[in-house]
């Protein structure tokens, strides 16, 4: 290690014993150290943890994954040698992997009732001089997730030792990763890593993979929490450790990992790794000029009374009220919850009680964006809805397509994942084709005047420029054939005349 490193880890140890002095009481940290095959390195892993941080921790606990040497009784006779009481050592009866490992050592974490777990390798390649650089964010900013990177200083790594190809694929991947979670990580490769053990109480963990990829699978788990990674540099090591990661079925897995994720966050397919309880699916406007609600808004004419059905916290209101409307709302989330702007709100369960509170006739353009799926009775609804508008106003209505091509692959392959957003959202009660659409507006007396279609947005998958063109490109597609491309369908239809 060079000096450079040792007089920053020197400076960071500093700081812990200053900490350690001055602040009581110390959170209960423990250094869970995860072996397989590790009789060579493991020694002088353990011996290179600094003496601050051995007395300040709660627990060491390594947690041999059965190897096949001698790396468990090594330990045990470290820890007798050395007289470390806080020091466990377990052997496990089968090889868990090294996901299963981990899991092993979270749920003894949580068992014990530690407030931070630090996972460190046994085979050496990452330094514990580092420990008390990875401390510092958690003991002085309440960080809750902290990340040793080996790619935050420029050149580090390569000048460590790391080898070209995994320098390349560290940085493709990670590249990927970022973009498809949006976030801005230096590397997602890194098992130098801290977690708050409140935080691990709120992932399912145990049900990720007990393969190499569990690391990315539970950054996907944080990111879903909405909760921040702080990243901390630290020096690359490569000696004499056996690597157990095959790099194409590793790659790979992290690619179907946040390939399976996005399809989640989309919408279009139900996860239980990703399906975080406490975390309640979180609306994203549709912004895109070609998305369901940016259409909408552009087919409702100035100045006009306008009733928004369904109006969630009033995600159209801001443009209604640009084109001079005077707006109205109906929803089931209480008053206090709307976004200001409606000339009224009603806090009404149209389902419950099919009835909209204005005279017959009272409306230009009613909206019904994304609602009418979730209702039971549709039918009902749409007759309050002719009774409420104009001789010469329109209804705008928006539904999903569920005979979009993703879908109709989906029950090729026996599948119908529904998810807790999206078309398939699981309160939805009715799923809609065009077909069906149309023919609900018909049976409700309405005649159709425009069918408009919408792209995916991919602009919510990418979070990028990127994500803009794409759906630029696919409405192309949707052009061509609505039936089969459009994510979702969008009707303008007036009251049928009566003779």
């Amino acid at each position: 290690m060079n000096a450079k490193w040792e007089a920053i880890f020197k400076e960071d140890e500093m700081l812990i014993t200053e900490w350690a002095q001055k602040r009581n009481p110390i959170p209960k940290i423990g250094i869970f150290v995860v072996t397989y095959n590790a009789v060579n390195t493991l020694v002088q892993t353990l011996k290179r943890i600094p003496p601050i941080i051995l007395d300040i921790v709660e627990e060491i606990f390594v947690f041999d994954d059965a190897s096949r040497d001698d790396t468990y009784l090594l330990a045990e006779g470290f820890k007798k040698v050395y007289g470390i009481d806080k020091m466990t050592v377990q052997l496990h009866s089968r090889n868990l992997g090294y996901g299963g490992n981990q899991k092993a050592g979270y749920l003894h974490a949580i068992e014990k009732g530690l407030d931070y777990v630090i996972l460190l390798h046994g085979d050496g390649q990452y330094a514990p001089e580092a420990l008390p650089s990875l401390m510092r964010p958690i003991l002085e900013q309440q960080m809750k997730v902290v990340l040793g990177s080996r790619m935050l200083i420029p050149g580090a790594a390569r000048k460590g030792g790391m080898p070209l190809y995994k320098f390349i694929g560290n940085k493709i991947l990670s590249a990927y990763q970022n973009l498809m979670l949006g976030s801005t990580l230096s590397e997602f490769h890194s098992g130098y890593r801290v977690y708050s053990i409140k935080l691990l109480e709120r992932i399912p963990f145990t049900l990720n993979s007990d393969d190499f990829h569990f690391d990315t699978e539970i950054i996907a788990q944080i990111h879903e929490l909405g909760q921040r990674i702080h990243e901390v540099p630290i020096p690359t090591y490569y000696g004499d450790e056996i690597s157990y990661v095959k790099a194409v079925r590793y790659a790979w897995n992290i690619v179907k990992t946040m390939l399976d994720y996005k399809l989640y966050r989309w919408g279009l397919k139900e996860d239980i790794r990703f399906n975080i309880v406490d975390s309640p699916p979180s609306y994203q406007l549709k912004g895109h000029p070609l998305s369901s609600y940016m259409q909408i808004v552009g087919l409702v004419p100035y100045e006009k009374k306008v009733l928004d059905i369904g109006c969630g916290k009033g995600h159209l209101l801001p443009f209604l009220l640009k084109k001079r409307s005077e707006v109205f709302g109906i929803d089931v989330l209480a008053p206090e919850s709307i976004d200001k702007g409606f000339s009224a709100y009603h806090q009404l369960n149209l389902e419950q009680n099919p009835h909209i509170p204005y005279p017959a006739e009272s409306f230009d353009v009613i909206i019904l964006a994304d609602f009418i799926e979730q209702i039971r009775n549709p039918e009902a609804i749409l007759n309050e809805v002719r009774r409420t508008l104009k001789p010469e106003g329109n209804i705008i209505i928006s539904s999903g397509n569920i005979a979009m091509w993703l879908y109709r692959m989906f029950l090729l392959f026996g599948s119908f994942p529904y998810a807790r957003k999206g078309i398939l959202d699981e309160t939805h009660v009715h799923l809609y084709t065009f077909s069906n659409l149309c023919q609900l507006m018909r049976r409700s007396g309405f005649r159709i005047l425009k069918r408009k279609g919408t792209p995916i947005p991919f602009e919510l998958v990418f979070n990028n420029s990127l994500g803009q063109i794409l759906t630029y490109l696919y409405y192309g597609f949707v052009k061509f054939w609505k039936r089969l491309f459009a994510y979702q369908f969008i009707l303008v239809c007036e009251k049928l005349k009566l003779r």
